[in-house]
């Protein structure tokens, strides 16, 4: 039976005694992480949140009904125990931080006893993940996820240390909102005292903050919860939390200086990491042109190089038409693996194949500085030669050509130069490359809504410079738009805002919007605006990101108490799940059955 802690009260946890506590009376309490009987001692792994500490219990110490409560424990019992630290008796453990030191036990509570766990609660644990999400609460046990969560803790309070410092007030915006159609879809919330009307969870505070500048505040800073619900990735969520700010009479530059010191300090303080400013910038053409990417990963080298004049007019089809359609032929020299297996190769271009491409090209230089070519015989040995200066090819590299429209050799490209980095060991997974990437631009051509759509919010103002170009060439129009990269993951992104009536309609105008459209759907905001709106810009970290960067997690699951899976369920609560029939009846819903399509047979 589950005893009390009436009279007893914790002076330590396990981990913060060390030989400067030894001939200390303590009480300790956790969870049992073993207990190891060796007939007449007992030795129980006492564990809590900071650590492991040894428990030995001896009969003529502990007296025999303590001994007898130490002979019934198992993994996960809860216990208190009373007792003395003294130095180890036996070898010390050099693998724990109380290693020289254990506690001889005077008396024990057992406070919570526990039925077999269904994995070990242990760090590196091999069990299947899908397992240990349903058991979250006792996954969350383990060390290794433990030390994770409480660096997260430390980040947003070192986050919230600095913001205060320099200025930022943390407000609080809504949950509820205002639905709103650009972006991703929202999570929706039915209103039960408007019937028919529903409310959006916010994919970030946006509108929010854009009115407290109107509002004089100034500097905003706030840790918030936001929501998004689209296909999943390693490192996405439905629900995640930014670390989200604005600031008024600013421009790119000190948006940018004031967060690289905050990154510096965060750095610094809660991981031990020296960040050395000033960060790299890139623009966003530089980025796709050099590494394929918006995001590069520039812990190694392997650029992408731009073949299209070498290859015009070559007798390579597939290279000339591809220039034809107005697309873009290029190449990564792969150094020394010019003898890669040819299977290797095919998975390669099935890899590149994920990503849009019809194919991929090679050519090997071979040791004798022959080549080995998948096009070689439909090009002179000129036209071959030139095509291996240009990508400075040596003996022994290994080149792979995309040839299509440029976003595709992008994609291609850039996903392929990140596969290699790891199938090769290129990658330096010691180092914390940040990297400002800015000059965005300002729209992006949309096949499927057949319009140009926003590349960040219809918010965004477009450099001074290229606004002459809106009507006549909007793809040209770059924005006043900054991402930050961490090795190749963007941490966060934003953008200094429109201010001005003038250019904001012309923006909605060319985003497709009727001005009664733009009214009806951000009016509240259009109307703050006629009030004196001062220059305002802002950037929003995904945090959970941030932390699985400097934490060394494979995926943001790693660093979320409680996350979903890829499908937004969750495993542990079974959310989402049905609500009764008056629940609807009181909001009226009306739930459906999923139409299945008929299937025919021999279709």
């Amino acid at each position: 039976m589950a005893e009390s802690m009436k009279g007893w009260k914790r002076t330590h946890r396990c981990a913060e005694l060390s030989l400067q506590n030894v001939g200390e009376e303590v009480t300790v309490m956790g969870w049992v992480q073993k207990q190891r009987n060796k007939g007449g001692i007992i030795f129980v792994d006492l564990r809590d949140r900071s650590g492991i500490l040894q428990i030995i219990f001896e009969e003529n110490d502990c007296g025999a009904e303590a001994f007898a409560k130490a002979e019934k424990m198992r993994s996960e019992f809860v216990i208190a125990v009373a007792g003395r630290v003294e130095k180890r008796s036996g070898a010390v453990n050099e693998n724990l931080k109380t290693g020289e030191i254990e506690v001889r036990a005077g008396q024990v509570r057992i406070l919570s006893e526990s039925e077999t766990p269904p994995f070990p609660v242990e760090a590196d644990s091999k069990t299947k993940e899908e397992i240990r999400l349903k058991y979250r609460y006792l996954d969350l046990r383990r060390p290794d996820i433990q030390a994770k969560l409480m660096l997260r803790s430390r980040i947003v309070s070192e986050m919230r240390s600095f913001m205060a410092d320099e200025g930022f007030l943390e407000i609080e915006t809504p949950i509820l909102c205002k639905s709103t159609p650009e972006g991703a879809r929202d999570y929706l919330v039915p209103s039960r005292v408007h019937p028919g009307s529903f409310y959006a969870l916010p994919q970030s505070p946006q509108l929010y903050k854009q009115l407290l500048m109107c509002s004089g505040y100034d500097r905003y800073f706030q840790i918030a919860r936001c929501f998004r619900d689209e296909d999943l990735r390693a490192d996405r969520q439905p629900e995640f939390t930014q670390a989200d700010m604005e600031l008024s009479f600013v421009d790119v530059d000190d948006v940018i200086e004031v967060n690289e010191r905050l990154i510096r300090h965060v750095c610094k303080e809660a991981v031990g990491i020296d960040v050395q400013l000033p960060l790299p910038r890139i623009t966003w053409q530089e980025a796709m042109d050099r590494y394929g990417s918006d995001k590069p990963d520039t812990r190694f080298a392997m650029e992408l190089t731009d073949v299209s004049d070498t290859v015009a007019g070559c007798g390579f089809g597939v290279f000339t038409s591809a220039l034809e359609n107005g697309g873009s032929v290029r190449g990564l020299n792969v150094k020394g693996q010019a003898e890669m297996p040819r299977k290797k190769i095919d998975a390669l271009v099935e890899f590149a194949k994920g990503y849009g491409a019809k194919g991929l090209a090679y050519l090997s230089v071979q040791a004798d500085g022959t080549y080995k070519s998948s096009f070689a015989k439909f090009m002179t040995p000129e036209e071959l030669e030139r095509l291996v200066q240009a990508m400075k090819g040596e003996k022994g590299d290994l080149l792979l050509f995309a040839a299509d429209k440029k976003d595709i050799v992008y994609s291609v490209l850039g996903a392929l130069r990140v596969e290699l980095g790891k199938q090769l060991g290129l990658i330096d997974e010691s180092k914390f490359n940040f990297l400002w990437v800015v000059e965005f631009p300002l729209l992006e051509w949309s096949d499927e809504e057949n319009r140009f759509m926003a590349m960040h919010h219809p918010f965004t103002m477009p450099m001074e410079e290229d606004w002459q170009y809106i009507d006549s060439d909007p793809g040209r129009v770059r924005a006043k738009a900054y991402d930050i990269v961490l090795n190749g993951v963007e941490l966060g992104g934003g953008s200094v805002r429109i201010h001005q009536d003038d250019i904001q309609e012309k923006m909605f105008e060319v985003l497709g919007f009727t001005k009664e459209q733009a009214w009806s759907q951000f009016g509240f905001l259009l109307n703050a605006f006629k009030y004196g709106v001062p220059p305002h810009a802002g950037l929003a970290y995904g945090l959970d990101r941030f932390v699985m960067l400097l934490t060394g997690a494979d995926n943001i699951r790693e660093v979320i108490a409680f996350p979903k899976i890829k499908d937004a369920s969750c495993l542990m609560t079974e959310a989402p799940g049905t609500v009764d029939e008056k629940q609807l009846e009181e909001l009226c819903i009306a739930v459906t059955a999923e139409k299945k399509e008929d299937s025919v047979e021999g279709a």
